[in-house]
């Protein structure tokens, strides 16, 4: 078993959980061929992070199944924005750490 954390990645985890959700249990390689033709800007991160662990623990990536990945949230930046009559509204721009555990397929 392998593991790989990115963290404070510019992204919402509400947004990256909703495909972080769709590679639990698949093979990597397999995992990374999806997340290549998904236009959200999460599956890039994801992909990123899955190649990670592939290599952090020396494997194929057709040797290996994505065990788990996890998104939490991370520290959100607070920036402000004037409107009218001199008030000022919050933007949130929200942050994501991302964790992937692989480990090697079972019928191998």
């Amino acid at each position: 078993m392998s593991k790989t954390a990115l963290k404070f990645i510019r992204l919402s985890p509400t947004k990256a959980r909703l495909i972080a959700r769709e590679v639990q249990g698949m093979n990597a390689e397999a995992a990374i061929a999806a997340l290549d033709f998904m236009p959200n800007k999460g599956a890039k991160f994801i992909s990123k992070a899955i190649a990670t662990a592939v290599a952090n623990g020396n494997f194929e990536a057709n040797e290996v199944t994505v065990l788990s990945c996890r998104v939490d949230a991370g520290p959100v930046l607070k920036r402000f924005t004037p409107r009218a009559r001199g008030r000022a509204t919050p933007i949130r721009k929200p942050t994501a750490h991302i964790f992937v555990e692989v480990t090697e397929a079972k019928g191998k």
